[in-house]
């Protein structure tokens, strides 16, 4: 049940993210989700998109160097505590959290929440047994 997202790395100088974005743009390629994080030389920028091979194909001919790796996708509950509750799941496990990004759509009444975990199969298992709603990957279309 884990979904395909794409890990594009660039340096930290002007210009570079709007690049990979219109590399995607030109390709007519979906954005369902981004997140990025940075250091001094260079950022990751992270991405749900509608078409992984398109997108991995015209960023690499584009010069960036591209990584794909899978993500877990939650439906919470949005209002006050519904990621917490969902994390104390993790806790409870003993589940280490790489990173999280969310976003909100007008299509679902649930925020919703990609997570990297360290062991994703254990993860999914606890998120199952909790009866945790796990997006699949053509949902994405329909947020």
């Amino acid at each position: 049940m884990a979904v395909k997202q794409i890990s594009v790395f660039v340096e930290n100088k002007e210009g570079r993210i709007k690049k990979a974005i219109n590399t995607l743009a030109e390709e007519n390629i979906n954005i369902r989700a981004l997140s990025i994080a940075d250091t001094t030389k260079y950022g990751i920028l992270r991405l749900i998109v509608s078409d992984n091979e398109k997108a991995i194909a015209a960023l690499e001919k584009d010069g960036f160097i591209v990584k794909e790796n899978e993500v877990i996708l939650l439906a919470v509950p949005d209002k006050p505590n519904g990621l917490n509750s969902t994390l104390a799941i993790f806790d409870e496990k003993g589940i280490n959290l790489e990173y999280l990004y969310a976003f909100v759509s007008s299509k679902t009444d649930a925020a919703i929440v990609v997570m990297r975990l360290e062991n994703m199969e254990k993860a999914i298992e606890a998120l199952q047994d909790s009866n945790v709603k796990i997006l699949k990957t053509e949902d994405i279309k329909d947020l």
